[in-house]
């Protein structure tokens, strides 16, 4: 085990949980209430002048930030499912659920897979999926098709790949139930035709509105938008040259996971309005109980207390880059990353 990270093996995460400042776990509901009217202000506003305007090349404008919209208000479906902003759970379902709409996700299916197991297990490879790196040997075995497909993935252009063929397709669209109670397998196809049901509406309204052209602008172009950004977000909170990938249990622990294993990006006030703070990852995993708007305040004081196990960073477009460039392959015996010219090597 690496040295650096080693000692975590042994502290539990409610210990680093202690150094949290209190008012980290305050609620306030006018704050809450304020982003969830500014964030649906921000997506009708970005709708209407999808319709208002007549010029394409502002309608591709206004529908680009309509997926943005989409992205923060998706951003903050994600604090209500973890029970960081309101107190009464029915309340949390219904603002994450309408929040997740735009979307087209389906809150339950989202919510069973991002807190169990991705909190549950965060970059522990065999349960934690998410952005998962191949080993050189995994991806030579890999179809020439199924290599293309996982080096666009692996781009800064393309990465928003994932998020739609990892998550999105199969974990919700065509996910099955199984071995569910009757219950649960009714109100698990009731979330999918809700979504169902706002696709269909939504899209015949876009189409009374601006035929096919407002169909794409303000229905397929704002999806495709969120896929990319959730998908990048949820790629630079895990991936980095120097942060490792597990798959033997006994390397990896919870804590290892929550503290060693996020990111701290660093970017302007614009982004993180945006993002909710979501680029301040480190607390989210730490305390799912933070929201959104404590995350700095309870950054302090783990930054005071466990700042040598941190990865802080600058968010530019070299630094960007850098990341995708670095982070394509993955030795899960050496905890070293690799880039795909050491595959092709490997296979000559």
């Amino acid at each position: 085990m690496d040295a650096q990270y080693s000692d975590l093996n042994a502290k539990a995460l409610s210990e680093v949980r202690k150094v949290i400042d209190p008012i980290a776990y305050q609620h306030s509901r006018s704050i809450i209430i304020f982003w969830c009217v500014f964030d649906c202000l921000f997506y009708s506003l970005s709708l209407y002048g999808i319709v208002a305007v007549h010029n394409v090349f502002l309608k591709l404008c206004f529908s680009l930030l309509a997926g943005i919209a989409i992205s923060s208000m998706f951003v903050l479906a994600h604090d209500a499912a973890h029970g960081a902003l309101f107190r009464k759970k029915w309340v949390a379902e219904t603002v994450g659920t309408l929040f997740m709409l735009p979307a087209l996700n389906i809150y339950r299916l989202w919510c069973f897979g991002h807190n169990r197991i991705h909190h549950g297990f965060t970059s522990f490879s065999p349960i934690d999926w998410i952005w998962r790196p191949l080993s050189i040997e995994e991806y030579l075995a890999l179809s020439k098709v199924k290599r293309f497909f996982y080096r666009i993935e692996r781009s800064v252009y393309g990465c928003g790949l994932h998020y739609f063929s990892k998550v999105w397709l199969p974990k919700m669209v065509l996910f099955m139930p199984g071995k569910l109670q009757r219950r649960d397998i009714n109100t698990l196809y009731a979330c999918k035709l809700l979504v169902l049901v706002f696709a269909i509406a939504f899209g015949a309204l876009a189409y009374k509105l601006d035929g096919f052209l407002g169909i794409l602008t303000m229905l397929i172009i704002p999806f495709i938008v969120f896929n990319y950004v959730i998908s990048l977000i949820v790629y630079l909170h895990h991936t980095h040259p120097d942060i490792p990938f597990f798959d033997e249990k006994a390397e990896w622990n919870h804590t290892i996971g929550a503290l060693y294993c996020t990111t701290i990006i660093y970017s302007n006030w614009l982004i993180d309005t945006l993002t909710h703070n979501i680029l301040i990852h480190t607390p989210h995993h730490v305390d799912i109980r933070i929201p959104f708007y404590r995350l700095k305040t309870a950054f302090k004081g783990i930054k005071t207390h466990y700042a040598s196990y941190l990865h802080e960073y600058q968010l530019t477009w070299l630094q960007l880059k850098k990341i995708f460039h670095s982070c394509k392959l993955y030795d899960y015996h050496t905890h070293h990353w690799y880039k795909f010219e050491h595959a092709l090597r490997k296979k000559t």
